[in-house]
This record gives structure tokens, C-alpha cells and sequence, in this order.
């Protein structure tokens, strides 16, 4: 593990708060876990225990965080024998958890617009990005989230009473939740859900991107999701020479840098590498995937 992963990762047996069960076996859990709240940074996940039968961990995105409080949300989707096991957890359950793990996101201070772009399991990071920036009292920050989902949304698909320019005629829902903190938002899926894009979350990206010129220039991009929409955004980004960081998701045993089982190859100055997407990301610059 490299030292800037040092002393920075560590172990709660965390208390199960809530849990929020919604269609498609997808759960919002909070649990109380006071060390990883107070460390944690979006982009970054932690790497839970499931169940006591089952030693092998699974590495899950943080969804929001309350420092003062405590507390950490995560949201996940049933899709194996782990987090089946995680969806049955009650209130008053103990959970471990190993965290917060990996580099996150780094907002540049430079760029007026901060374009987030979150596709289905990749949608926390996003939301946690979001809210983190809009509480920060020393920037000027100005978060704009588009979301793409093929399950049910985990929210109710409301009407957004915020005003944004170059949206599809049926993009007209948003997440309430940081709506009624004043963050835009949209919503995009290959389903018919009622108010959500029919199409691409990027499409919504690049309309806005195309009605805003001169905030081209000004905009960054950060990115989760699935790897198909991480190249889609690869690609939106060099058309309109934008920077963008991305938030890579891989299979992962360890993750905290030992097995080395997540590495991908990176781009850099001297040539490619392979680096750990635990440890070394899971936040890499765009440039650095697709070179």
C-alpha cells in the first residue's frame, strides 16, 4: 500500500441504523460508524463484512456521511450470494467495516461548473460528491448532477422546479433530495419511467454542454458508473476538451492494495502502468483510462 494510504483505513463494527428496501432488491443502509465518517472523502468506499458466515468482504461505495453524527449510507444492488446476505441485515444488526478506503474525488477550485455524471451502482459517489460540495463554505461551487439508471430509481421520481437549459422535453424529473438543497439534477434510463430520459445519461450531459458554450471552457466532469459509460463520458469529455475524473469499478478481494487483483492499465508521462484501483484510485483523471 502506498504511504499515502498509511494510518487512513479503518475498522468499525458498525452499528445497522436504517435500511431502505426499494423495487429491483436494491437497499440505502445507514450505519453508525464514527471512525469511517470522520475520514471518509467521496469517491472513497469501504469494504463490509456481509454476514459472519461469509469471510469474504465486498467493496461498496459510500452514498453520504455525517461526520458530527457519525454516520455512513450505502446504497447496493442484490446481485450475489454477499450482498444477498447484506440485504437481510435489521436494525440493531453489527456490521464490520473496513474504511474509508481509496483515493476520491478532487475538485478544482479553478472550474466554475461541476458536471457529475452517475450510472447505476455508480450513482452514490455522485450524490455524496454533490451534497459534499454545496456544503463547503470556502468554495463557490456549482454541482450539476445527471443520473442513469435501468433499475427503478431509489427515490421517488419527482418534477424538478429548477430551470436547465437544453433539456430533453421528457427530462423533467430530478432527486429530490439535493433539489431541495438547490442542486439541479436529471435523470435518464432506457425504461419508460415517468419524467426520466429515455436515452443515455450522457445524452443529457452533452445537451447541457451544447446549450451552455460559454461554460464549456469552465466545466469539469466527474464520472461513476458502469464501464461502457465511463468511455461514453471519455468520449464526450475530448469533444468538448473538458477534464474529468473517474471513479473506476472493479472486482476487488483485499482492497486494500495486497492482492492486486483490481489493477488496471493507466497512461502516464512515462508511458503505461498498471495500477491498483483500490489503493492507487478508484478516482483516476479520464486522460489516465482513455488516453
Amino acid at each position: 500500500m502506498g504511504k499515502e494510504n498509511r494510518n487512513t483505513i479503518f475498522v468499525d463494527e458498525g452499528e445497522v441504523l436504517s435500511v431502505q428496501g426499494f423495487p429491483d432488491k436494491q437497499y440505502i443502509m445507514r450505519i453508525a460508524a464514527p471512525k469511517v465518517a470522520a475520514h471518509a472523502r467521496p469517491g472513497a468506499f469501504v469494504h463490509i463484512r456481509c454476514n459472519p458466515e461469509i469471510p469474504m468482504r465486498r467493496p461498496i461505495s459510500l452514498m453520504r456521511v455525517n461526520a458530527t453524527e457519525g454516520w455512513i449510507e450505502i446504497y447496493y444492488k442484490v446481485v450475489g450470494t454477499g450482498l444477498r446476505a447484506l440485504g437481510k441485515a435489521q436494525v440493531g444488526d453489527l456490521i464490520s467495516i473496513l474504511g474509508p478506503i481509496g483515493n476520491g474525488f478532487s475538485a478544482n477550485p479553478a472550474s466554475s461548473n461541476q458536471l457529475m455524471i452517475g450510472g447505476g451502482v455508480g450513482i452514490p459517489p455522485m450524490l455524496f460528491l454533490a451534497e459534499t460540495l454545496h456544503a463547503d463554505t470556502e468554495h463557490k461551487w456549482s454541482p450539476l448532477v445527471f443520473m442513469g439508471s435501468e433499475s427503478p430509481f431509489p427515490f421517488e421520481l419527482t418534477p424538478s422546479a429548477i430551470a436547465l437549459s437544453g433539456m430533453p422535453h421528457d427530462a423533467t424529473a430530478c432527486v429530490p433530495d439535493i433539489e431541495q438543497v438547490g442542486i439541479a439534477s436529471r435523470l435518464a434510463s432506457q425504461q419508460n419511467y415517468a419524467g426520466v430520459h429515455k436515452g443515455f445519461v450522457t445524452e443529457l450531459a452533452r445537451a447541457w454542454l451544447l446549450a451552455n458554450p460559454d461554460k464549456q471552457k469552465t466545466t469539469e466532469i466527474y464520472a461513476c458508473g458502469p464501464e461502457p459509460m465511463l468511455a461514453a463520458v471519455a468520449k464526450l469529455v475530448a469533444e468538448f476538451n473538458i477534464d474529468a475524473q473517474l471513479c473506476l469499478e472493479e472486482y476487488m478481494a483485499c482492497a486494500v492494495g495486497g492482492c492486486a487483483g483490481c489493477a488496471v492499465e493507466v497512461h502516464t508521462k512515462n508511458g503505461t502502468a498498471m495500477k491498483r484501483v483500490c489503493v492507487d484510485g478508484p478516482v483516476f483523471k479520464a486522460s489516465e483510462i482513455y488516453a
